[in-house]
C-alpha cells in the first residue's frame, strides 16, 4: 500500500521535504520524498531526548519526581515544561507546576542532569540508549537536547513504531509519557497562541481539543507528538494507529500553518479508508 495523500508534500512552499506513515508493526504505509536525507529537527529533538530520560528512568538512574532544575522542579516538571524556566533562558519565571512554560532551557537542564546521574554525555547516552537499539545510525542529538538534533525520515520512522509499540520501554512508562501532566495548566503552544488547557505529557504534546493545532481537524484528542521550527512534524494518532513524519529544510510559519493540517487530515482519510 502506498499512500497517495503523501504527495500533497510536492505542493509546501519548501526546498526539500520528506514524509512517511507508518503503523506500529513498523509497517511503512507509504513514503514520499528523500527520506534518507538529513534533516535538522528543531524541537522535534525533544521527544528522542524525552525517551532517553525514560531509559535513565527505567534503569533507576533518574526519578521522575527527584529535584531537578529551579527549587522545587523536579524532573518531571522539565519533561512537562512545568519547570518555571524561561523559553530560551535559564531564568526562573514562575513556581513549578503554576504554568506551562514551554522551554528550552529545561530540556537543556534536563540532558545536564541525565548526564551527571549516568556519568555519560546526554548525547552519548542517548545515543546508547534509543538511537542504537533502534538502528537509527543517521541521527545525533549533539548540542542542544531541546533542538540540535539532525535525523531521517527513514531513522524517525523507527522511533514512531517504537512508541507506538515499546520495546526499549515499559508500555506503561510510554502511556504516562502520553498522558496529560498538570491538567488544566494554561499556556502558550508556540506558533499557535495561548491554549487553555495547554496540555502535554512527558516530553510529548497532547492534542487534546486544542485550537488551533497543528496536527488535522480529523486528528484524535489522544494524538501525540511536536513539531519544530526547522519545519518538521512527527504525530502519532493511537486513533487512528498510525504516526507521521514530515521533515523539510524550510524554517515554520504561515505556510506550514496552512499545509500542515489539511496534509494531516488527507493522510488520515486515506488510512481510514
Amino acid at each position: 500500500m502506498s499512500l497517495q495523500s503523501l504527495v500533497l508534500i510536492e505542493n509546501w512552499p519548501v526546498p526539500t521535504a520528506a514524509a512517511a506513515v507508518v503503523r506500529a508493526d513498523g509497517t511503512v504505509l507509504g513514503t514520499h520524498g528523500p527520506v534518507g536525507h538529513r534533516f535538522r529537527l528543531a524541537s522535534v529533538t525533544k521527544p528522542l531526548a524525552a525517551y532517553a530520560v525514560l531509559v535513565a528512568y527505567e534503569e533507576g538512574a533518574v526519578e521522575l519526581d527527584e529535584p531537578a532544575g529551579p527549587p522545587g522542579s523536579t524532573v518531571r516538571h522539565l519533561l512537562a515544561h512545568t519547570s518555571g524556566l524561561a523559553f530560551d533562558e535559564h531564568r526562573v519565571t514562575s513556581a513549578p507546576g503554576e504554568r506551562r512554560l514551554y522551554s528550552n532551557a529545561g530540556f537543556e537542564v534536563l540532558g545536564d542532569h541525565v548526564a551527571k546521574a549516568t556519568d555519560i554525555p546526554f548525547a552519548e547516552y542517548a545515543r546508547q540508549a534509543v538511537l542504537q537499539p533502534l538502528g537509527m545510525a543517521s541521527t545525533s542529538l549533539d548540542g542542544s537536547p531541546a533542538k540540535d538534533g539532525v535525523s531521517t525520515v527513514s531513522d524517525l520512522v523507527r522511533f514512531a513504531a517504537e512508541v507506538q509499540a515499546p520495546r526499549l520501554l515499559d508500555p506503561r512508562t510510554v502511556a504516562e509519557a502520553m498522558t496529560v501532566q498538570y491538567p488544566g495548566t494554561k499556556g502558550v503552544l508556540p506558533g499557535y497562541g495561548h491554549q487553555n488547557p495547554n496540555d502535554w505529557g512527558l516530553g510529548f504534546e497532547i492534542r487534546d481539543s486544542k485550537s488551533p493545532h497543528w496536527t488535522g481537524t480529523s486528528s484524535s484528542p489522544r494524538t501525540f507528538g511536536h513539531f519544530g521550527q526547522s519545519g518538521t512534524f512527527l504525530w502519532i494518532d493511537p486513533a487512528a494507529g498510525v504516526a507521521c513524519v514530515a521533515l523539510t529544510d524550510r524554517a515554520f510559519g504561515p505556510w506550514a500553518i496552512e499545509a500542515w493540517t489539511p496534509f494531516t487530515d488527507a493522510v488520515l482519510t486515506e488510512v481510514r479508508g
